[in-house]
């Protein structure tokens, strides 16, 4: 996908605008070049990298925002994880949890993979989220509407989707080197 006039640049922008919004909150990301940019980014104790298993990250967040009422719980995902498993979407616009907002960077491909297509350039996946019951649903191209709604979506009951535009550029970033048990064993203590 070319830049288009506008829109974020990268991922790892929209990331680190995302990230910049944020302080606490549980954030649970994507297996692949997400977790990856992010934890370079802003590692946290409270950012859950799923890094193994491809479109469960919104099913763990799910399950974190029922468990955790009283905080937002954040999904960065992609559109390749939410084709993945879109029966996920259908399962949160049915239990509407309120704190529950998931981001998904579309940059159109399987980045993590070599860049094939994906089938978000057919399937508009913020019209799947609202049909799935989404109360929330918005898609931006620019970084200060990412900025604006996911401001807005962090003082609203949810739950939330917002698709974000992006290219197909990714970071030259290291995986993240921390060890799946270490990743939940410090999560779950982050969210006490």
């Amino acid at each position: 996908m070319r830049p288009e006039e506008g829109t974020i640049q990268s991922r790892a922008r929209a990331i680190e605008a995302v990230l910049g919004l944020l302080t606490d909150q549980p954030v649970i990301i994507c297996n692949g070049f997400p977790s990856r940019e992010a934890f370079k980014l802003a590692d946290r104790p409270t950012h859950f990298y799923m890094i193994g298993s491809m479109g469960v990250a919104p099913a763990i967040g799910l399950g974190v925002a029922l468990a955790k009422p009283n905080k937002k719980v954040i999904v960065l995902d992609g559109d390749g994880n939410v084709l993945m498993s879109m029966g996920t979407l259908a399962t949160v616009g049915a239990l509407k949890p309120k704190n529950f907002i998931h981001v998904v960077l579309d940059n159109e491909v399987y980045g993590s993979t070599g860049n094939q297509p994906t089938l978000s350039r057919v399937v508009r996946l913020d019209q799947v989220a609202k049909a799935a019951g989404y109360v929330h649903v918005e898609r931006v191209r620019e970084r200060e509407d990412l900025v604006y709604e996911l401001k807005d979506m962090l003082g609203k009951e949810g739950p939330s989707f917002l698709l974000v535009k992006v290219t197909e550029q990714a970071e030259d970033v290291d995986r993240v080197p921390l060890e799946p048990v270490e990743i939940t064993n410090r999560f779950k203590k982050a969210i006490e």
